[in-house]
């Protein structure tokens, strides 16, 4: 799934292509599409007519469009979905599953998503810690990038954690943005396990480990995000090329670029870790009382 330098990079494109527009109508082609939207999709598409993209937001992973009416219209890209802008005449993808036309009779915005594992739904914005967010997204925390964002509190809430360093990472309610792929490469540029118990590391090296996730989604960011396939692209359809750089994600059986010893791989939560055996040491078990 996309994480926050992907998302970001389809914000920066709908934050330049739609903001400002009138959404003249909505065209819902798969009802998938917005399942999520409880209401259904008439109702998804008749609020929409008329409204005005304000705003192009992201907290983390979460992506929506900020509207005129106070609501906001929240973007779930699960595993293949797709915001795309296109002229009016351009051919229709083969996913093709909802259209925006806006008022301006320019580009449409189009969501197309192959596997329909994502979505849209409209959500009523909430005041949390001093910003809008969607009231789905409200729970969730800032990311390192975010210019609000209170590294001590950071620090003091993964610590009190009491759980491997890995899946506090993961945890979007402790520090947002970061996914498999960035957890992985931050682990690696910090040289800590991801076993690690959080309960035992020092601020310092929490405060190392969250200063490279920053790192490594500026870097990716910059690269366009990280495409291993077609389906990850921004708003004009191209693919990132931050695997060109990735240090151990992907990579096991390789040398490691710091130390050249071979990259692992293990099973970790349905999905894989990958990690240099000689520079990210497993932690010793604790002794027995």
């Amino acid at each position: 799934m996309p994480e926050l330098p992907e998302v970001e990079v389809v914000r920066l494109g709908l934050e330049r292509h739609v903001e400002g527009r009138a959404i003249a109508s909505v065209e819902v082609l798969h009802p998938r599409a917005v399942r999520r939207h409880v209401p259904g999709a008439d109702d998804f598409t008749a609020r929409l007519a008329g409204v005005t993209v304000a705003a192009a937001r992201r907290r983390g992973k979460y992506l929506w469009l900020e509207l005129s009416d106070g609501e906001a219209m929240l973007a779930h890209l699960g595993m293949s979905g797709q915001m795309l802008v296109q002229p009016a005449e351009a051919p229709d993808e083969k996913h093709l599953r909802v259209r925006f036309r806006f008022a301006d009779g320019g580009p449409e915005l189009r969501f197309v998503d192959q596997r329909t594992f994502g979505g849209l739904a409209l959500d009523e914005l909430v005041d949390s810690d001093g910003t809008l967010l969607p009231g789905t997204v409200a729970h969730i925390a800032r990311d390192p990038m975010d210019p609000a964002f209170d590294l001590d509190a950071a620090i003091a809430a993964m610590r009190r954690r009491r759980t491997e360093l890995k899946r506090a990472l993961l945890d979007q309610t402790l520090v947002s943005g970061i996914g498999n792929i960035y957890a992985d490469e931050a682990l690696w540029r910090a040289r800590l396990h991801g076993s690690r118990p959080t309960q035992r590391l020092t601020r310092g090296q929490v405060a190392e480990v969250l200063g490279a996730a920053s790192q490594v989604m500026a870097d990716a960011l910059v690269a366009g995000g990280t495409s291993f396939d077609a389906l990850y692209v921004n708003v004009n359809g191209q693919s990132g090329y931050f695997e060109r750089s990735l240090n151990v994600y992907g990579r096991a059986g390789e040398p490691c670029r710091r130390c050249g010893a071979l990259v692992r791989r293990e099973a970790f939560m349905n999905r894989s870790s990958y990690f240099c055996p000689r520079c990210q040491r497993r932690p010793r078990a604790p002794r027995p009382a």
